[in-house]
């Protein structure tokens, strides 16, 4: 008998621990979401939110992935109640045991996203994490002022380009275009390829222009530059200044990137999160943040409430049928990092 008291107990303690994960710590109508500052529109996401429910949503900002890691880390997956950031340190995240699963019960429209934005590597068996964006970089240049056609990577290294690229600043971003232009996975730690991607790399110096891992568009639009590769938002707001601008998917291959939600493992208003991601994940809402971020939308319920302005421009709806040609950059050990970091530093103090 006591047996069975002692077992009782037991499966009694694990019910009470697996419900505790959606149950808020302290009664309060408090929302807590960290991500990168505007990454969710406050009037039209944050504040009908607020009214619907009555939960106060206080956002606070990061500047990298890594710091977010970093300081989620220091809080051991506590303080706040939504991270929104990017697939490789969603991963690493995973892996270090700083989620919590995302409560169907609350959350029951995740069957709203496109089966080809989930089960990916940070998240296989789709228990952690809620797709919110997605994009390709890719390469947008001036015609009038390029005296080649541009249909990938390798034309990069034409001499009729000098001083004119503008560039990504991510040691993992660009080495993994450089990788890619040589037939080779971005995330390759191979020590003979990836010195050859540092001499590939060192001989684009002279056409380089600008480093920069944002608003390269500007540098565009301005004339500064002739050709940039950059994120999705930036393709796009560089043809929104400049229709005349040509986009090309590279020949070579794509990089890709979701950026996705997810609840802390020890978030202290986890209710209140479920409750926010079933509401990203209404359709209307979905398209609002696809249309605010100017990135593709990975929920498929979402596509009917898009705007037709929208679904018109290539470098949001290609997207959708490039994905099986892309890659994704993913978080690497210590050591194989570092490897992609030194090659950086010593492009980037060359320059």
């Amino acid at each position: 008998m006591k047996k069975i008291v002692c077992l009782l107990l037991a499966m009694l303690a694990l019910v009470t621990c697996a419900m505790a994960e959606t149950v808020n710590a302290t009664d309060e109508a408090v929302l807590n979401i960290f991500s990168w500052e505007g990454y969710i529109d406050y009037a039209t996401v944050i504040a009908p939110f607020e009214e619907e429910t009555g939960i106060k949503v206080n956002y606070a900002t990061f500047a990298s992935n890594e710091e977010m890691l970093q300081k989620l880390t220091a809080v051991n997956g506590g303080d706040y109640d939504i991270i929104l950031a990017s697939d490789y340190i969603l991963n690493a995240a995973r892996e270090a045991g700083l989620m919590q699963k995302i409560d169907k019960a609350i959350v029951t429209n995740y069957e709203n996203l496109d089966a080809r934005f989930t089960s990916q590597y940070f998240d296989p068996e789709n228990e952690y994490v809620m797709p919110y964006v997605s994009g390709i970089p890719l390469i947008v240049y001036d015609p009038s002022v390029v005296e080649k056609e541009i249909k990938g990577f390798g034309d990069l290294w034409d001499p009729s380009l000098a001083d004119s690229l503008g560039l990504i600043d991510d040691a993992r971003v660009t080495i993994g275009m450089v990788l890619l232009s040589m037939g080779q996975s971005m995330n390759t730690t191979d020590e003979a390829v990836l010195a050859e991607a540092a001499a590939k790399l060192e001989a684009l110096k002279e056409n380089i222009h600008i480093l920069e891992y944002e608003n390269i568009h500007n540098y565009l639009v301005a004339g500064d530059i002739s050709v940039a590769y950059t994120f999705t938002p930036f393709v796009a707001m560089a043809l929104d200044a400049n229709p005349d601008l040509k986009v090309v998917w590279p020949e070579e291959g794509l990089g890709f990137g979701i950026d996705g939600c997810f609840i802390p493992v020890n978030a202290p208003h986890a209710k209140n999160a479920n409750m926010f991601l079933e509401f990203l994940l209404r359709p209307e809402i979905a398209a609002i943040c696809a249309e605010w971020q100017y990135y593709c939308s990975p929920n498929a319920a979402a596509q009917d409430k898009l705007s037709d302005a929208f679904k018109s421009r290539p470098e949001f709806m290609g997207i959708y049928d490039n994905i099986g040609k892309a890659e994704f950059v993913m978080n690497l050990s210590t050591e194989n990092e570092q490897k992609f970091q030194d090659i950086w530093t010593t492009f980037k103090l060359g320059l």
